[in-house]
C-alpha cells in the first residue's frame, strides 16, 4: 500500500510517520524545518514514496536511523517478500547511516557511511538533536529515537503490547528492563510513535504505562511468565 500520511502538528521538529508495505510498518522523517535537513528511520518497502515524500516537502536527506536489523526495517529477503530498503534509498540519495554498535555486523555494504551509535548518543539533523536509546530484548542493537518529547520506538513499544521475545537474538529479561527502566523512566507526556501500526498511530509513555500490560508487572518473574519463560 502506498502509505497513509500524518504530520506533527508542533513546527519546531519536522516530522512525518507514513505506513508502508503489507506488515503494516511505520516509516519516519525526522527534519529541521529551517535548514531542511532530514534523517529517514527504518526506511523500507516503498522507496520511491519517501523518496517523493522528501522532495514534495523540500527536505535534505542526510541520515538513516536505524531501530533494528529486521529486513522489514532495513530491507532484504523476508516470508517471500523482497523488501526495498537502506540500499535502494542511498542509491537515490545517499546518506549517513546509524545503527547500534551491537547490530553492525548485520548491515553489510555502506563503508564509510555507517556510523555505530550507542544508547545516550546523539544525532544531530540541522539545529536538531535526536537521542538514541538502547532498548535491547526484540533484538541485542534495537533502539528508540528522542527527539523534543516524542519517542520513536521501533519494535520495542507497542500501543499495548511489545516487540516479540521469541526470535534469535531476542532476550526477554531485556525487554522487561528496556520496557519498565529504560522508556518507563521518560516522562508521562512523552509522545510514542511505534514501528508498526498494530493499534494506531501513537500513543504517550503515561498512557502505556497506565494501559500497556507489558509495562505493568510487577516483577520479571511474572513478566517471563506471561512470555513463556518462566
Amino acid at each position: 500500500m502506498t502509505g497513509d500520511r500524518a504530520t506533527a502538528a508542533d513546527g519546531s521538529v519536522y516530522l512525518v510517520q507514513m505506513e508502508l508495505g503489507p506488515m503494516q510498518n511505520f516509516v519516519y522523517l525526522i527534519g529541521d524545518p529551517e535548514t531542511r535537513e532530514c534523517l529517514a528511520v527504518d526506511p523500507a518497502w516503498e522507496i520511491d514514496h519517501i523518496v517523493e515524500t522528501l522532495a514534495a516537502d523540500e527536505m535534505r536527506l542526510t541520515g538513516v536511523l536505524v531501530t533494528h536489523t529486521h529486513q522489514d526495517h532495513v530491507g532484504g529477503h523476508l516470508f517471500g517478500f523482497d523488501i526495498p530498503g537502506i540500499e535502494d534509498l542511498l542509491g537515490k540519495a545517499p546518506a549517513k547511516v546509524y545503527v547500534h554498535k551491537a547490530e553492525r555486523e548485520f548491515l553489510r555494504g555502506f563503508g564509510s557511511d555507517l556510523v555505530k551509535v550507542d544508547g545516550g548518543d546523539t544525532v544531530h539533523v540541522g539545529r536538531i538533536g535526536v537521542t538514541a536509546i538502547h532498548t535491547p530484548g526484540h533484538t541485542p542493537g534495537s533502539q528508540c529515537f528522542l527527539v523534543d518529547g516524542r519517542l520513536v520506538s521501533g519494535d520495542t513499544l507497542f500501543i499495548r503490547s511489545c516487540g516479540r521475545t521469541d526470535l534469535p537474538g531476542s532476550e526477554p529479561q531485556e525487554m522487561y528492563y528496556s520496557l519498565t527502566r529504560r522508556l518507563g523512566a521518560l516522562p508521562d507526556d512523552t509522545v510514542v510513535f511505534p514501528g508498526h501500526n498494530y493499534g494506531g498511530m501513537s500513543t504517550t509513555i503515561g498512557d502505556e504505562k497506565r494501559q500497556n500490560p507489558m509495562m505493568r508487572f510487577s516483577s520479571m518473574t511474572e513478566f517471563l511468565r506471561v512470555m513463556g519463560r518462566s
